[in-house]
């Protein structure tokens, strides 16, 4: 059994022993996607969602954010209100969430359409939603980074700790808002009513809302997935353009290693994607040529 099969068939185990624990029946339960988190579709409708090791807290803020954004009217995945959640099994939680109407992929401005709903909003009072942190888990993905050598983790580390002072000096910007956290067009989807809707809540908190403007601006210019059109009409949209801002190339290359990061733990699990790891670290050592750079979207 590869290690990817045995991350598969752990989430399975999880997710039994909470269906059961929640008065469901998991037959016919189906695999949708097995990344960060693994999301299973249940038959009516529920779409459960297994994280890693060490995610409870993290599952009972993005639980009262989403229900938090229903109250206020702001279009998101919403939770099963039958369900008394999250739930946990070995350490890994489970939330259990209403299965998405018909609906199509994200596009730059559905991004910032939702953005602009979001930001808006003030803070709740009910619970506390906590503030931003960039940095949440890097220093646990390099670790779990097995296929890299110790010399590539050690500057990673160090280029860790670099950004991290670079963004305790960010300069002034925009005032705080609750942000999203890890705003992309793979987390916000259009209904077939034209409703653009927000995935994934975990890491919604209080912070720079340029942080949230940044992703954009990186699926742009990092990466050339969107054109210069797309982005002028995000900009258009949202009524503001981050990429001015003297602190945008400081929340871009800590988005960027975020990605990076993300693919070294991944590639630790399944070493098919170690060459993109390479590849991704050599464009942020500047061996690569200037952006935009061609990498490989990791599972």
């Amino acid at each position: 059994m590869t290690q990817t099969s045995s991350a598969e068939a752990a989430a399975w185990t999880v997710l039994d022993a909470a269906s059961r624990r929640a008065s469901l029946d998991p037959s016919g339960a189906e695999l949708m996607r097995l990344g960060e988190n693994a999301l299973f579709r249940l038959p009516g409708g529920i779409v459960a969602r297994v994280s890693r090791p060490g995610q409870l807290a993290a599952a009972k803020r993005e639980v009262a954010v989403a229900r938090w954004l229903e109250a206020n009217h702001v279009p998101a995945v919403q939770t099963r209100p039958d369900i008394d959640q999250p739930i946990e099994v070995d350490g890994r939680a489970v939330t259990w969430w209403q299965e998405l109407p018909p609906h199509r992929p994200g596009t730059a401005l559905t991004v910032a359409t939702a953005l602009r709903h979001l930001h808006d909003l003030p803070p709740p009072t009910a619970f506390d939603i906590g503030r931003l942190d960039p940095f949440v888990r890097l220093s646990e993905r390099i670790d779990r980074a097995s296929t890299l050598t110790e010399a590539d983790r050690t500057w990673m580390r160090t280029h860790l700790a670099e950004l991290k002072t670079r963004y305790e000096e960010l300069p002034k910007g925009l005032p705080e808002t609750v942000v999203h956290g890890d705003a992309w067009t793979g987390n916000v989807v259009t209904t077939d009513d034209g409703e653009a809707v927000l995935l994934d809540l975990e890491r919604c908190s209080i912070g720079p809302p340029e942080w949230d403007l940044t992703s954009t601006a990186v699926k742009a210019f990092t990466l050339a997935g969107i054109t210069a059109n797309d982005y002028n009409t995000f900009v258009g949209t949202y009524e503001h353009d981050v990429t001015p801002w003297p602190g945008f190339e400081a929340l871009r290359d800590i988005r960027e290693f975020r990605m990076t990061c993300m693919a070294a733990q991944v590639a630790g699990e399944n070493p098919q994607w170690h060459d993109e790891v390479l590849l991704r670290l050599a464009c942020l050592r500047g061996e690569h040529g200037p952006r935009p750079w061609t990498w490989t979207a990791v599972p």
